[in-house]
């Protein structure tokens, strides 16, 4: 989650859907400790992924890989070869970056922003020198893309309108067109938790056609910029229809298409913080896989997953507890390959102590083995983040030299993980 050193934020818990008593397709239906529905509903069957987690899957669905898998529903056998064995082509990870914040400080989970705690992660703004990490993260680690977060209000000037004030948007820009130079891509991120002020988009708040014409104007400017991403939105959480929410990203997603950016990455947030281990459990996965482009393809359609590796998944401890592979990134993985799609884990991280070099390392080298699904990771964060904030990746500097916390040293950094094209 984000502004993390601000606010600590619980996580809903992992709760398959679920229809008569029986967990519906793609929710957990089984596994060590598991607790829920057992049986899946017609057409799908309970799936071992590992021994902590079966999963309902589609019975006809066994084309997608060569793996196996045994199965049980209501009390049968079967096999399923959907999705258990990465393609030949797995093994090197497309991106690796990391999130350069301040444009979306002002910002809390409700999507309370104002324009004026927004602090620009640029020295001429009186803030840190995001450039020159970015330069220094590209050319000494070989990092290859960012992510820009920053709130809708600041776009803006607390106007709740996608038109785009023009002074504010002008020192956003600066940022992207300092991050383009790098030769990375660069993730324009809307940091608003779904919501303006409370309030949730298409659900009660902005409508769905306020919010497509602020992509419709951003993605007008960057629409020639072949290494923009466009990021939707920000960890959506309590959602009250999943459905609705897959209708706005869809709002979003045909608004900057018809703006000319019809070739760039757009990235697809879910529920729950956009968790990876919730992505399919919560309705999200299945939700967003009705998104298309608006010739009906999904084509440079990316699922937007995050995922922390504290006691909590809240990104706000310094101990790693966990490398996520079971829980989250084997389930998530397999749904990925069984429905042709893939994801981008934009934020994730760890504090700078031996326990996140280990679980960290073993997260970055299970997404590199299913890159086929998994296209890379961002981390959190630096920018405007001091050094001594708990998940801070922002390197010091000391003259012309720049030197890169622990974390991103012995782990993160393609230069340490050999991993990332």
């Amino acid at each position: 989650m984000a502004l993390k050193s601000l606010y600590a934020l619980g996580l809903v818990g992992l709760t398959a859907l679920s229809v008569r008593g029986q967990a519906a397709i793609y929710a957990q239906c089984g596994g060590e400790g598991f607790t829920g529905d057992t049986t899946c509903v017609s057409g799908a069957v309970c799936t071992e992924v590992n021994s902590y987690y079966y999963q309902c899957l589609a019975a006809s669905a066994t084309t997608v890989a060569t793996g196996t898998a045994t199965t049980t529903s209501a009390g049968a056998t079967a096999t399923s070869t959907c999705g258990a064995t990465p393609a030949a082509s797995a093994g090197t990870l497309s991106y690796a970056g990391v999130n350069i914040a301040g444009f979306d400080f002002g910002c809390d989970t409700d999507g309370d922003c104002t324009a004026s705690g927004a602090y620009p992660p640029l020295t001429q703004y009186y803030g840190a020198d995001g450039v020159g990490q970015m330069t220094h993260f590209v050319n000494d680690d070989n990092y290859n893309i960012f992510r820009l977060p920053v709130g809708w209000q600041f776009l803006t000037n607390n106007v709740l309108t996608g038109t785009l004030n023009q002074t504010n948007f002008a020192e956003y820009d600066t940022l992207v067109q300092a991050c383009l130079a790098t030769g990375a891509s660069c993730i324009i991120d809307i940091h608003n938790y779904a919501r303006w002020n409370g309030e949730i988009i298409g659900q009660g708040g902005p409508s769905n056609e306020i919010f497509a014409s602020l992509w419709s104007s951003l993605a007008t400017y960057y629409a020639t910029e072949s290494k923009v991403v466009f990021g939707v939105m920000n960890e959506p959480h309590d959602l009250p229809n999943i459905t609705l929410w897959a209708g706005t990203v869809q709002a979003a997603v045909t608004a900057i298409r018809e703006a000319g950016a019809t070739t760039q990455l757009i990235l697809l947030p879910g529920d729950d913080y956009t968790s990876a281990e919730t992505f399919v459990s919560n309705g999200s996965a299945d939700a967003l896989n009705e998104v298309t482009n608006p010739d009906g393809s999904i084509t440079g359609l990316v699922m937007d997953v995050h995922k922390y590796l504290d006691s909590d998944n809240s990104g706000t401890n310094a101990e790693c507890v966990t490398n996520n592979i079971a829980d989250a990134w084997e389930p998530l993985s397999q749904w990925l390959r069984c429905n042709g799609r893939q994801a981008l884990n934009t934020e994730t991280g760890g504090g700078n102590v031996a326990s996140c070099e280990t679980y960290m390392c073993e997260q970055i080298a299970y997404q590199a083995e299913n890159s086929d699904v998994i296209l890379g990771y961002v981390g959190w964060a630096a920018g405007n983040f001091a050094t001594t904030y708990v998940l801070s990746e922002t390197p010091t500097e000391s003259g012309t030299t720049w030197t890169d916390t622990t974390l991103v040293s012995t782990c993160m950094a393609p230069t340490a993980n050999g991993v990332v094209a």
